[in-house]
This record gives C-alpha cells, sequence and structure tokens, in this order.
C-alpha cells in the first residue's frame, strides 16, 4: 500500500459529537501548527442543536499559504460511532485512520488501502482520570497528544498553549497536559513509524494572524465610531455584536463614570433591530445591525424606507444555506439579490464582499463612511465561513490620523451662511446627494420631515408625478456616484493571451486563486477578477468583454452574481459561464478544478483550445 505523505502539506479531519468538548482541544491542534510557523486553515463544520450530532472540524496545513478547502481528507480522528463507518469509507486512499480502539472496529471495516491507527482513548481516560465529569474532555487531550507523535510535532508548543490556555486555573493544566503526555507516549509505544504526514517548524506565516471574521467585522464597527447597535440573535451573525460588546468594554469606557459609550439593543424582532438604527443614524449617531438572511427577509421594508428617505444604515449580513430557516449552520452565498435590491419598488443598495478577516475589518469600517457619505444603507456581505470560522491571514491595521467622512452635513453657520432657500431633497452639485442636517443643528433653521412617501426637494409631501420621477432619477444619479466612491475589484492577469476569464468574490477567494494555480498548472490560464463591491464599474464590464469567455463562480443554487452582472452589465448570458457550489461546506478547490473542466467539456472546449505555450507569466 503506497501510504499518503507530505511535509506541512495535508488535509486532517476531526469527526466528534457536539457538546463533547472536542473543539477545544481541535483548536489548540490547529494553533500549535501555527505558531510553528506553519499556515493553517480550521473549519468548523457542526450541526444546529445543542449537543448529540456529529459535528467536524476540518484542519488544512499548507506551507505554501493555500488557506481554503482542499477538498479530500488524508487523515481522520474518528471518536463519533455515528459517523465512524462515513469517516471511514470516505477517507482518501492510501489515508490515515485513527480511531478509539477502546472498541474494536466492525468486522466489515475491510479496506486494505489505509493505515488503521488505534489509540485505546476511552480505556486510557479510565484507567488515568478518577473525574467523570472531566473524562470526554481529557479523551480530547490524548489523541492530540497522539497526534503530537504522529506528525512530529514540538509537544512543548503544546504544552505551553495548555499553560497560557489555564494560566487563571492552572489546577485544570495539570490533568490536560498529563492526558497530552499519555496520548503522545502511547503512540510513541505502539504507532512510532505509522504515519508519513509531518509537521516541520518554518517561517512562513511571518507576522500573519488568526482571527475570526465576525471577531474582524466587531473591531472595524468600534474603530469606525459606531455607538449604537440594534440586533436580535441570529445563527451566524450573533458573535458580531458578542464581540462588540467585548471590545467596547476595552476601548469604549467613558473616564469619568466607567460606563460604556455604546448602547447595544437587543431588540424584539429583526425589523424593530433595523428600525433601531435607522432611527439612530437620522439622529447622527454611527450605528449598525447585523443579522443572515431571514433577518434581511424581515428588514426589507426598513430597508426600502432608509433608501427612499436617504438614512445611512450599515448593516452585516452574515449569511447562511436558506431558503427559510434552511441549514442555520451551514455556509452559502445566497443572499446576493435579496440584498442588492431589499424591499418593494425601485431599490438598489450597495454591497461589500469582504474576502478575509483584513478585509472584514476594513469593509466594516468602510461602509460607516460610504453610509454617512451616500446616505443609504450599506450591507457588508459576509458568510457563515468567513464569519464563525478562523482564518490565517495578514494583521489587522488602522491609520492613526484617519478622519471619519460624515458626508454633506451642514453645520449651524453653513445653513447661516446660504444665501438661497435648504432644501433637503435638492441636488445642487450634481453627484445625486444632497446636503442634510442633525436634528437640533439650528433653532430654526435646516429643518425638515423625513416620510416613506412621496415628496419635493423640500420635503414637503406631494403626489406630483414629475416631482417623483425628479427624486428617483436623482437616486440613480446618487448610485452612479456610488461607484466612484466602492472599492474596485482586484484583477489578476496570469497571462496577457489568455482567453478564459474567472470571477468570485468573498469567502470562495482562496478556492478560486488556488483551483486557478492547478489549472494553470496544466497550461490552462485564467485570468482572474474578484469582485469587491456592487455596484459594478466599468473595469468590471472591461474584464469580461476583454475574455472569450467568463467563470462565475458562486455558493449558491441559482448563480445570482451572474444574475446580478447580466442584469446590471447588460452582458449576454451565453458569454457568463455558471460554477456554483451550494452543498452547505465551504467551496472546495479540488472541486473547483472539476467543475472548470466540466464546464469547458460540456461545451465541447478541448484543453487545447485555452493551452497558452509558454505558461504562466
Amino acid at each position: 500500500m503506497k501510504q499518503l505523505q507530505g511535509v506541512n502539506d495535508f488535509v486532517i479531519r476531526f469527526a466528534n459529537v457536539n457538546g463533547s468538548g472536542s473543539a477545544s482541544a481541535n483548536n489548540l491542534f490547529a494553533k500549535a501548527i501555527f505558531r510553528m510557523g506553519v499556515p493553517v486553515s480550521p473549519k468548523n463544520i457542526f450541526p444546529s442543536n445543542i449537543q448529540g450530532l456529529p459535528t467536524w472540524y476540518e484542519v488544512r496545513v499548507n506551507e505554501r499559504g493555500y488557506v481554503g478547502r482542499r477538498g479530500d481528507v488524508d487523515m481522520v480522528v474518528a471518536v463519533n460511532g455515528q459517523t465512524l463507518r462515513q469517516d471511514y469509507e470516505t477517507l482518501a486512499a492510501g489515508g490515515y485512520f485513527l480511531f478509539d480502539s477502546s472498541k474494536p472496529l466492525p468486522e466489515d471495516f475491510r479496506r486494505d488501502d489505509l493505515t488503521v491507527i488505534g489509540i485505546p482513548l476511552t480505556t486510557l481516560c479510565n484507567e488515568h482520570f478518577d473525574n467523570p465529569r472531566m473524562r470526554p474532555l481529557l479523551k480530547n487531550i490524548i489523541y492530540v497528544g497522539a497526534l503530537a507523535l504522529l506528525l512530529d510535532m514540538e509537544l512543548e508548543v503544546l504544552i505551553d498553549s495548555l499553560t497560557r490556555q489555564f494560566r487563571k486555573n492552572p489546577k485544570l493544566a495539570e490533568p490536560n497536559i498529563r492526558a497530552l503526555r499519555l496520548g503522545f507516549a502511547y503512540a510513541e509505544e505502539y504507532h512510532a513509524d505509522a504515519c508519513r504526514l509531518k509537521v516541520r517548524r518554518c517561517d512562513t506565516t511571518g507576522d500573519a494572524i488568526i482571527i475570526d471574521g465576525n471577531s474582524a467585522v466587531a473591531l472595524g464597527a468600534i474603530y469606525a465610531g459606531a455607538t449604537v447597535v440594534g440586533w436580535y440573535p441570529i445563527t451566524p451573525s450573533t458573535s458580531i455584536i458578542e464581540a462588540f460588546g467585548r471590545y467596547a468594554e476595552q476601548f469604549r469606557i467613558e473616564p469619568e463614570t466607567g460606563r460604556i459609550k455604546a448602547a447595544i439593543v437587543q431588540a424584539e424582532d429583526e425589523l424593530a433591530a433595523i428600525g433601531i438604527v435607522i432611527g439612530a443614524c437620522w439622529n447622527g449617531a454611527r450605528a449598525f445591525t447585523a443579522t443572515s438572511g431571514p433577518g434581511i427577509s424581515l428588514m426589507s421594508e426598513f430597508l426600502g424606507l432608509a433608501y427612499f428617505g436617504e438614512i445611512p444604515a450599515v448593516l452585516i449580513n452574515v449569511q447562511r444555506a436558506g431558503p427559510s430557516t434552511g441549514m442555520p449552520t451551514r455556509t452559502q452565498q445566497s443572499d446576493l439579490l435579496a440584498c442588492a435590491y431589499a424591499s418593494h419598488g425601485d431599490t438598489r443598495h450597495p454591497l461589500l464582499f469582504p474576502c478575509d478577516p483584513r478585509e472584514c475589518f476594513e469593509m466594516t469600517a468602510a461602509a460607516f463612511d460610504l453610509a454617512d457619505r451616500l446616505q443609504t444603507p450599506v450591507i457588508v456581505m459576509s458568510d457563515l465561513d468567513l464569519g464563525m470560522n478562523d482564518h490565517f491571514g495578514p494583521p489587522l491595521s488602522w491609520e492613526g490620523n484617519r478622519v471619519y467622512d460624515r458626508g454633506k452635513v451642514l453645520s449651524a453657520e453653513q445653513l447661516d451662511a446660504l444665501t438661497g432657500r435648504w432644501g433637503r431633497y435638492r441636488d445642487t452639485d450634481g453627484d445625486g446627494i444632497c446636503a442634510r442636517t442633525y436634528p437640533g443643528t439650528h433653532p430654526d433653521k435646516g429643518v425638515y420631515f423625513t416620510r416613506g412617501t412621496s415628496r419635493d426637494e423640500y420635503s414637503a409631501y406631494t403626489e406630483d408625478s414629475g416631482a417623483y420621477v425628479a427624486n428617483m432619477e436623482r437616486l440613480l444619479l446618487k448610485w452612479e456616484s456610488a461607484k466612484r466612491l466602492l472599492p474596485l475589484a482586484r484583477i489578476k492577469i496570469t497571462h496577457p493571451k489568455a482567453r478564459l476569464g474567472a470571477i468570485f468574490f468573498g469567502s470562495t477567494t482562496p478556492s478560486a486563486y488556488e483551483a486557478v494555480d492547478l489549472l494553470g498548472g496544466q497550461g490552462i490560464m485564467i485570468n482572474t477578477m474578484r469582485l469587491r463591491a456592487f455596484p459594478f464599474q466599468q473595469e468590471v464590464l472591461d474584464f469580461i468583454h476583454n475574455h472569450e469567455l467568463v467563470f462565475v463562480i458562486e455558493q449558491n443554487r441559482d448563480s445570482q452574481m451572474r444574475t446580478l452582472l447580466i442584469n446590471e452589465g447588460g452582458l449576454p448570458a451565453q458569454k457568463l459561464i455558471a460554477i456554483t457550489s451550494y452543498d452547505g461546506l465551504p467551496v472546495a478547490s479540488r472541486f473547483l478544478v472539476r467543475a472548470l473542466e466540466d464546464a469547458m467539456a460540456e461545451r465541447g472546449i478541448s484543453r487545447e483550445q485555452f493551452v497558452v505555450q509558454g505558461g504562466r507569466q
């Protein structure tokens, strides 16, 4: 049998029971590899119940820095009897199957292309630890210790990590370290040469950090000056608000009173939550909410009010698998159309598409400036994978001299200096954006009434058709102004003669880049464009026009980004080829390679037609 082998390049999956405390042990394993200087990407695949159902934790180790999900698994740590057969049968040929040998495997587990590694986790726990409540937790640490031996990891890094983790309660550190050593010693005695997957210390992580996207979003809101949060709990966005609260306790304390200078209001539902945000922004505060697909559906009416009334608001959408309740703890990018055109009537909302935690931080902060500048809701489109999983990437940074952009807000002095009549909805410079005032700015000037009904330039109610049409066309002019303010797409030219292009966005990015690299190694050159915002600028349309075929890669069934491109850009549908993944798991690079190859084959396109001689430049 040919065993899989690799140094700093493999995928290991932990098959656990939800609620068994395994997440802490699995996270310990992943971060220990990161501390050894090796890029690592963990993905927690968990059920929506509290306890009992299967959960998987997939760790990708890759020294070259490919941190997207790869697909296929090289080693399984199988400690869940419910999924034992599934984990055994889906393991790649040549892989390693580590299981709790306190109970023998079923007799029909007879694959001859796997290395089976038995560690009696339950037996070892029962023999060495008396506390029955601690045993399930320590069993997880035992398999981490065994992995340290099998993969040649530095045991001291794990011991140091446990010491730090329990520094406030050293009594808990001792049994955990003992369990770690127990697993290491057992593997050393019985399986010393069993595994050809190895971890070697290197220095490829540089100044990178590991952080989840939701925490980065919360920090972005803190740095942007948010002081009001209206929210209603919903997976997978709740941890944004929890993190915002923790950061506010660190960075938003009033020295004189010791109170937090922020209002975090849990509303009775999502409609009330967005109402709180709109009201606060109308009053001059910086406010936001965080939700997921079902919340977007409920917030749509008020989003239409904010669009038509021209009130800033920031909304973070951590997308999950829909429709309806769908799969609350699975990832998708399936709210694009719902957010782009949220509410009835003709509405359009700017969207931002972060691809990693750093962009979650930067785009959240930018969303507040954009909302104020454009006087409209701005939606940051994250997803469960990006939001709830830890990600390897560059550190967060902030310019110390950065000044908030509050847009066109008139002061009392500016109101006094006006020579003509001021109108809240009167565009004086042709960009579609009108000057506004904060309540109480002036005792008798700058006052207006905000309404959801049609109005004239001076905010007076009217049903005059001409006034209505003029207002709607001005909002379209504002939409054009938004294109100049939003971040540009990132275009990579792999070869100037390449006739194929690929478009992707958000958390699909790392796997898509890897898939393109893999195909490039075969001579199939694909230029790429990572979308970062909607509306689309001219550069997006030019990229599509400059390529013979363009693949649009996204994580939803109905090719929603492709639909947006066709609808907004007037593009020929046959030129944009849909590549979709919507099983609720983060998209895998190997899946994308197969999907791209299949898409070409279905259209009768041979490899030779798009192989660029001379390879990458």
